[in-house]
C-alpha cells in the first residue's frame, strides 16, 4: 500500500510525493533529508493523503496532483471551497 502526500512548506507551497511509509518519509522531510524542496523551504504539516494499492497507481496520482493549479491543490486539500 503507498500513500499519495500533500505537505504544507514553511513558507505556504505545497509539496507532493508518494510513500509506503508516511510517518518516516515526513520524518526525514523534516530533517531535511527527504529531497532538495522541503529541504531549503521547510515542513509545516501534512495537509492531504491518499491510499493507492500500487507504487504505479500512485505515481500516477501523483503526477496528477502536480499537473494542478495551485488553487486546484487548495481545493482538494479543502483549504478553499
Amino acid at each position: 500500500m503507498y500513500t499519495v502526500y500533500i505537505l504544507e512548506c514553511l513558507d505556504g507551497s505545497l509539496y507532493c510525493g508518494i510513500t509506503n511509509d508516511l510517518k518516516r518519509r515526513v520524518a526525514l522531510h523534516k530533517a531535511g533529508k527527504a529531497s532538495a524542496y522541503t529541504r531549503s523551504r521547510g515542513v509545516k504539516e501534512v495537509v492531504y493523503t491518499e491510499k493507492r494499492r500500487t507504487k504505479g497507481a500512485a505515481l500516477k496520482r501523483e503526477a496528477q496532483i502536480k499537473r494542478l493549479t495551485r488553487a486546484e491543490k487548495l481545493i482538494l486539500v479543502g483549504s478553499l471551497n
